[in-house]
């Protein structure tokens, strides 16, 4: 374990490998799963701030759901999350020509429309993160769904701390993840 100023970090993130591969999954963290996207106070803010100009991307199911739960809920363990389509698929996502989930929130980010890129829970996956009083707990999250991300992380050599560089830069700072690739390049992983 690394523990990075408030933040400790499992083994994993750095001695696994992970490479998303859409055309393998088809997004399927966007579909699966028992609970929307684990969202932040401040993120059920920003969302009711950005729907309209988000609105656009989603499908016509997603929309009706926000419109009839919320843009946000609390689930079953009493976390904020975004809503679900008929409890599979994240309110938020649109289907490309391929067939593959993408998030209408990233896509109207994508465009220049909003500020906001997506939750940062989503942009952080397969890292989970535990939030306690003094520090964040950073969990490598293992799903099957995910094995062919792991495949292709091991044929690329990419460490999942590393993939996640943009993410880890957004919500910690740049200095932050600098320090955590000195410590490693220093540990030797």
């Amino acid at each position: 374990m690394i523990i990075l100023d408030k933040a400790l970090l499992s083994d994993e993130l750095y001695t696994e490998q992970f490479v998303c591969d859409l055309d393998a999954c088809k997004g399927g963290c966007c579909v699966e799963g028992d609970a929307g996207a684990p969202l932040t106070e401040e993120e059920t803010f920003i969302l009711e701030e950005i729907s309209g100009k988000v609105a656009p991307y989603m499908t016509p199911e997603g929309i009706t759901t926000v419109g009839q739960e919320g843009y946000w809920v609390k689930d079953f363990e009493g976390d904020l999350t975004t809503p679900l389509v008929d409890g599979r698929q994240c309110a938020y996502v649109f289907f490309d020509a391929d067939g593959i989930a993408k998030c209408a929130i990233e896509r109207a980010w994508e465009e220049g429309l909003i500020d906001f890129q997506k939750p940062v829970s989503c942009h952080l996956f397969p890292i989970r993160i535990q939030a306690y009083p003094d520090y964040d707990a950073l969990n490598y999250f293992r799903w099957p769904l995910c094995d062919c991300a792991r495949v292709k992380g091991k044929k690329e050599k990419v460490r999942v701390f590393r993939f996640l560089k943009d993410a880890l830069v957004r919500k910690y700072g740049a200095q932050w993840y600098e320090e955590l690739e000195a410590y490693l390049s220093e540990a030797g992983p």
